[in-house]
């Protein structure tokens, strides 16, 4: 007996180390909201002046009851969590916004740096509304520290029911902002910018299917596009940012199994450091066939979740039941 001990203590001690060689792993799921339980639309940049990561995200009022319609999705502030190390977030503060006129609902964060000055291009809706047969435009922000942020201007685009801006830079320099347009089908379409401030709209993106909640960004010497496309993640490949490539499948459109990882992943971000990509997403895991498991607050609440991207064949792939170490 005393000899199956000490091999079953030696057994362990080989996996605590194992485990420790990979590191810690991040919890599932990685970021719940501590006010709404309605986290969703996830946009993350690193805070070089704190030694922090922030996490922008969509607060949605999914605990609030009395609401009727989908004004729960409306009302909504951009909450901020924080990190040391990408793992393991905790509630900050609500971001604050400097506005011409006052905006209650807030969408889809897009945060950007460059120069040292922070851009953010953030969903504009200007009322609380129980359906979503209303205007929304993209107004452009900018900050020094991250947390307060001065109103510059709202985009002119190409209608004025647009959502879900994300920037990225030209290789040839200036920036490409891609943007969902509701009216056409909810397609995605860009705009160019020498300078982040002036933006001219170039029309539809030759995408050959539809979605929202674009994340552009450049991995292994080419530009990929992930988008929200209702059943999972729709993957393109691009050389150029114009000519783009649908890959096979969706990504992250069977449900995992881990906890509130149950349900299609949605509204997309990609980090990329050391040359390792990291998804981050959210999930409505209360849901069942659209429907809530026990009420209306179960049905509504989201969470952000995170796995780590791989690419095979030219493919990008994920694997949302493998644990995601991470230590940044």
């Amino acid at each position: 007996m005393h000899y199956l001990v000490i091999v079953w203590l030696l057994i362990l001690s080989s996996c605590t180390s194992l485990v420790t060689e990979q590191g810690v792993a991040a919890p599932q799921p990685l970021y719940v909201d501590p006010t709404f339980d309605g986290a969703a639309d996830a946009s993350i940049i690193r805070d070089e002046a704190n030694q922090r990561w922030l996490m922008f995200y969509t607060n949605r009022r999914a605990n609030l009851e009395g609401l009727n319609g989908v004004a729960w999705v409306h009302g909504t502030p951009i909450g901020i969590a924080a990190s040391d190390n990408g793992r393991d977030w905790a509630y900050l503060q609500d971001a604050s916004f400097s506005m011409p006129v006052d905006v209650p609902t807030l969408w889809a964060p897009e945060v950007f740096i460059h120069n040292g000055t922070f851009h953010m291009y953030l969903t504009l809706v200007p009322g609380i509304f129980n359906d979503w047969q209303h205007p929304r435009a993209i107004g452009h922000f900018t900050s020094a520290d991250l947390l307060h942020w001065e109103y510059q201007s709202t985009l002119s685009l190409n209608s004025e029911k647009v959502i879900d801006a994300d920037v990225i830079t030209l290789p040839d320099g200036g920036f490409r902002l891609f943007y969902n347009d509701e009216p056409d089908g909810k397609s995605i379409y860009y705009a160019d910018s020498d300078n982040l401030y002036d933006w001219v709209d170039k029309g539809k993106a030759a995408l050959p299917s539809r979605g929202e909640g674009p994340v552009v960004f450049n991995w292994h010497g080419e530009y990929w596009m992930i988008v929200d496309a209702w059943r999972g993640l729709a993957v393109y490949r691009s050389p150029d940012l114009i000519h783009w490539q649908q890959q096979n499948g969706y990504l992250l459109a069977e449900p995992g199994e881990g906890k509130d990882d149950t349900k299609i992943g949605q509204h997309p971000d990609v980090v990329v450091k050391d040359n390792r990509a990291y998804l981050f997403y959210f999930t409505h895991p209360g849901r069942v066939d659209g429907k809530p498991v026990s009420s209306n607050h179960a049905l509504r609440r989201s969470v952000i979740q995170i796995t780590e991207l791989q690419l095979l064949n030219n493919q990008l792939i994920t694997d949302r039941n493998k644990p995601v170490y991470i230590d940044w």
